[in-house]
């Protein structure tokens, strides 16, 4: 079977492997297949998580042919919290829908 395993250690640095593993294969043959699991930051480290194709998986979880296996790394800062603060940081005039008017247009359009 073809799988290709996808892991990102850091921002926009994604690091893709297509490896061939026998049939009935598990997601953790296909993170040694691909050396992951040697790493200083192995999936198995608290807060990592699988998935395949984007819905979380187990490393005791069947590979079929053609899965994308995906490691994730825990998120920094929840997303709703990075939001709001950037929203702060711009005011509510400079950001939003409705942030740019023409000149004498009335509000909200």
């Amino acid at each position: 079977m073809r799988i290709t395993v996808a892991h990102c250690l850091a921002p926009r640095q994604v690091q893709e492997f297509q490896i061939h593993l026998p049939e009935g294969a598990r997601a953790s043959q296909a993170l040694q297949a691909c050396g992951i699991d040697r790493q200083d930051e192995a999936p198995g480290a608290a807060g990592w998580l699988l998935g395949i194709w984007g819905r979380r998986c187990t490393p005791a979880a069947a590979l079929q042919d053609g899965d994308r296996l995906e490691v994730y790394r825990p998120l920094r800062v929840d997303p709703k919290v990075a939001r709001r603060e950037r929203f702060k940081g711009q005011g509510a005039r400079t950001a939003g829908l409705f942030a740019k008017r023409r000149p004498g247009a009335k509000p909200g359009y």
